[in-house]
């Protein structure tokens, strides 16, 4: 691609915001050019807010101006959201209908029938509802989705298992205080303790997403998958991965060691057009008995990977397993990033006639 596009963020203050700065720095696609969050950070230079990741505010956004969400027609023409859910409904609305790509992090539109809910592994056929959501919706941008920060590292393992037919899932997550945002969770719940709970609907979104991510695409439409899961969501004390221990009823009932080599081997339409964000590969299996572990595996390959260790027989269900993915990076900020560059690698990602020629015709080869 000669020339780069230009990207804006809204939410750009929070912590989902900030991975969004640190993995666009150099980004060979994307040019930073724009920032919005509430009205306490308008009028002020992004070097300005407090920085809560390591090191510093990257200096290519530091003398960015910071301006509010009503400023709708001075964005570029994709932004990434890392909105609260509490405002991110009708802010992307108000975006997409004013002609911009709005690829969101946030819960408020996943389950809409005619938004994508992405994992470019795993459904990136799902994609095509894009056009029929401009159709129906009178909207000349749109809207584009990935899921829940668990349900990606579930949905990963169960999309490369699909070709044995998983009929029932029972998950039990461990979820990192990062996940909860910043200040998150008060230390003396967190430390030395396992909370058993996470509020906001976290069991429902693994249970209800993952069955749309896994579903058919044909006639315009998603239809879910057919299969049930069963999810128990916590929180403990480790400060970013989530881990998910899960059992998985599967109809073929393969053999341990086709299971095994089906997730070593998984790739996908990322990893074939080499998009900038995509890990060479999207599942790292792991043969040590102790492993994946947080502390030493999460932030492996700029956080992008799913882990998966301990495959092994499951006396109820037939298989079991343990799957880790970095919350903020696979889990938020990293996969709304692939999740563009999937669309602008495709060519129906921008609304702009122009932009479309532009970019969207470009040979892109991921260099």
């Amino acid at each position: 691609m000669t020339e780069r596009i230009a990207v804006g963020i809204l939410g750009a203050t929070g912590m989902v915001g900030q991975h969004f700065i640190a993995l666009l720095e150099d980004h060979p696609w994307f040019e930073l050019t724009w920032l919005a969050a509430s009205e306490r950070s308008a009028g002020k230079r992004y070097g300005d807010m407090p920085w809560r990741l390591p090191g510093t505010t990257p200096a290519y956004a530091a003398n960015l101006p910071i301006t509010t969400l009503d400023v709708v027609d001075a964005a570029p023409p994709l932004l990434f959201s890392a909105l609260d859910a509490s405002v991110a409904g009708d802010a992307e609305t108000a975006f997409a209908r004013s002609g911009r790509l709005v690829v969101s992090n946030a819960r408020n539109h996943r389950m809409d029938p005619l938004v994508p809910l992405l994992i470019p592994e795993v459904n990136p056929d799902h994609v095509a509802l894009l056009e029929r959501q401009r159709r129906e919706r009178g909207w000349p941008g749109g809207i584009v989705t990935n899921p829940n920060c668990s349900t990606v590292v579930i949905a990963m393992v169960l999309g490369a298992l699909r070709q044995f037919r998983p009929s029932r899932v029972v998950v039990t997550t461990l979820q990192a205080l990062s996940g909860a945002g910043y200040p998150g969770v008060a230390s003396l719940d967190a430390i030395g303790n396992v909370v058993p709970y996470i509020g906001g609907g976290e069991e429902d979104k693994i249970e209800t997403e993952t069955l749309k991510i896994l579903g058919t695409f044909e006639r315009d439409a998603v239809t879910n998958a057919p299969f049930v899961v069963s999810a128990t969501t916590t929180r403990v004390p480790v400060p970013d991965g989530h881990t998910a221990v899960m059992s998985i009823e599967l109809a073929e009932k393969p053999a341990l060691e086709d299971v095994s080599r089906a997730l070593q081997q998984f790739t996908a339409e990322p990893q074939l057009r080499k998009l900038p964000t995509a890990p060479p590969r999207p599942i790292v299996l792991h043969t040590a008995q102790d492993r994946p572990q947080p502390r030493l595996d999460v932030h492996h390959g700029r956080g992008m990977p799913v882990h998966v260790g301990r495959v092994r027989a499951c006396p109820i269900f037939g298989y079991k397993l343990v799957a880790l993915g970095h919350n903020v990076v696979r889990g938020a900020a990293g996969a709304a990033l692939l999740n563009a560059e999937l669309l602008i690698a495709r060519g129906i990602g921008l609304a702009s006639s122009e932009v479309r020629r532009s970019y969207a015709t470009a040979e892109i080869r991921g260099t």
